[in-house]
Parts: C-alpha cells; structure tokens; sequence
C-alpha cells in the first residue's frame, strides 16, 4: 500500500528586521547675528586701547631743557629714560690726596669745556681704590660752585651694559642748552663683546661724531680697557695679530686725555685717613691713629683711598661718630 508523501512543514515566517533610521542631515552653523559682531568688535577694539595706553604709560617720556635744569645729575637707562640724581654720593675734593697731579689736569680740562671752549675725553685708569670716579664726581661739583643755573654742567651716569644705546643719549643731548658729563665707571670689554664699536663711533671716526655739547669721561682699571691676556691671546692666535690686536686696543687711543692712577704710599695712605678723620671730627690720639690704620692697611692687603675711607667708617663707628654730609 503506497504512502502518502509526506508533507513539507511550512519554513517559520521570518521576522521583519527593524529599518535603520535616516540620520537627520546636519544642520550648517547659522551666521552669527549682527548684534554679536558688533560685540566681537566692540571688545576686540577695548582690548586694544588697553594694550595701546599700557606701551603709552610705559614709554619714557621725552626730556625738554626745563626737565634738565631740575637736576644737576641723572643715571641713563637703555629705554631712553633718565633718572634724575638729587643727591650725588662724592667726596669732597679736599679730601682726595695723592692725587693733586690728576686732579688738577681733569679740572682744567673740565672747567674749559664748561666754558665752551675745546675739551678733551678722558679716561682715568689704573689701580683700585685710588679716587677715579670720586675724582670725576668731585671735578663735577667743583665746576658747578660759583655758576648760575643756565650753565651749570649736567653729570649723566651710563653703566657699562647699556654702552650699546650710547648713541641714542648723544642724540637726546645734541638738542639740549645744556653742557653735559657723560661718565661710565669701570669701563672694560670681555671676550667677544662688540659693544666697544658704539662707544668709538662716539668718540671719533662716526658720521655725527661727538655733540659739542657733551664730553665723556670713563674711569677703568685697565688702561686699553681689555683684559691682557686677551691681547696676548689676539697676538697668538689672530691670522694677522697687528690687525687683531689694533681694533680694539684703540678705543683707549680715542680718549685724548689719559690720567694713571698708582698705589699710594705709606706715607700719602695716612695722610687719606687723617684727612677724612679731620674732617668728620673723629678724635684718637696720632699714634693711635696711625697704628690702627696700618693694621687695617695690613689685614686687606692694600694702601689706597678706598681702604683708608672704610677704616674711617670702621672707627667712626667703634667711636660713636656719624659720617654726616659725604
């Protein structure tokens, strides 16, 4: 008996797969409105007023020839600032010995440029403690005793890092009425240091030269303002050593006026200690006097101005006297 065919089972009904959404299209940034614009630019403008009154409230102002008559001295800065000096720290002049030689070339030389006749740089160099800058700032208050405010000279200190913008005082100065004292203290260039070339240029040998107005004076413990065993390495090792050794030497040879400056003896030593003891009122027997400045002398391994002046304080101290008016 044939069987009946078997029938096929139904395949299930397959599920519906859910349809993936479309992703929305991506909606453009709008233009900002134009009210936000205008805030932009109102805040953009703000900020730069700011910055622009800030560089204007730092910037140095300018000196007029009233500014220089308030002063008789001023310290340079290399932003084209000058500060005014109300009280200049100096010696008196009488106070200065073992000196009496350079002393009264440098207030020649000062006196005839105050006069407005011809006047050479100078440079005061050699060994420590010997009164050069004292005597530059002594010269300076000498010269100004007996004038009238219309021709006191005018004394502007400029440090040996800012040699470089020295240009840019000659040409504050070349308009002024004014007579001026340009003094750098322990002037001296170092290894590849080009900023000696600004100060020759100055001196001699530059398109404006030196204004008539101004004179440099510069003190320096070395008397081509270089270090010599860097002449001697120029010597050595230059291809042509002459050359080497003439460019920068000769910005010593540009100061018309040298002025040496020596160790003092024993003798011109204590006749610094006696002076500045006399002169302050401080009383100790002579024999005392002079035993204890020699020890003092002896301990610093020097005899100079500067030593004398700091036993000074040393017993002016110990004795309960002020140094009063230095």
């Amino acid at each position: 008996m044939s069987k009946k065919p078997q029938k096929t089972a139904s395949a299930p009904a397959l599920k519906a797969m859910p349809r993936k959404s479309a992703k929305p299209a991506t909606k453009r940034p709008s233009a900002p409105a134009a009210s936000d614009q205008d805030d932009n630019a109102a805040r953009i403008a703000a900020a730069l007023e700011a910055i622009a009154a800030h560089l204007s409230a730092n910037a140095p102002a300018a000196l007029s020839s009233d500014s220089f008559a308030d002063a008789d001295a001023f310290v340079w800065h290399p932003n084209g600032r000058l500060t005014k000096v109300p009280r200049v720290s100096r010696v008196e002049m009488t106070l200065l010995k073992g000196i009496d030689r350079m002393r009264d070339i440098l207030i020649e030389n000062t006196e005839r440029f105050a006069n407005g006749l011809p006047a050479n740089n100078a440079l005061l160099w050699g060994a420590r403690g010997m009164g050069k800058s004292s005597l530059v700032k002594a010269a300076h208050a000498t010269i100004n005793l007996d004038r009238k405010s219309a021709d006191r000279l005018k004394l502007i200190e400029i440090h040996r890092e800012d040699i470089e913008s020295l240009p840019t005082l000659m040409e504050l100065l070349r308009s002024s009425d004014f007579r001026f004292i340009v003094f750098c203290d322990d002037l001296s260039f170092d290894g590849n240091d080009a900023s000696y070339k600004s100060l020759k240029a100055v001196l001699e040998g530059g398109i404006e030269g030196r204004p008539d107005n101004v004179i440099l004076y510069a003190t320096s413990n070395r008397r081509h303002l270089l270090a010599r065993e860097m002449i001697e390495n120029e010597r050595s090792t230059a291809i042509n050593p002459g050359e080497a050794v003439e460019e920068k030497v000769s910005l010593s040879d540009r100061f018309g006026l040298w002025l040496g400056f020596h160790r003092c003896s024993q003798d011109e030593y204590l006749a610094m200690v006696k002076g500045y003891c006399g002169h302050f009122g401080i009383e100790l027997a002579e024999e005392e006097l002079e035993h204890e400045a020699l020890e003092w002398a002896t301990t610093r391994g020097s005899r100079s101005g500067r030593v004398a002046w700091q036993f000074t304080q040393e017993l002016a101290g110990r004795l309960g006297v002020k140094l009063s008016g230095r």
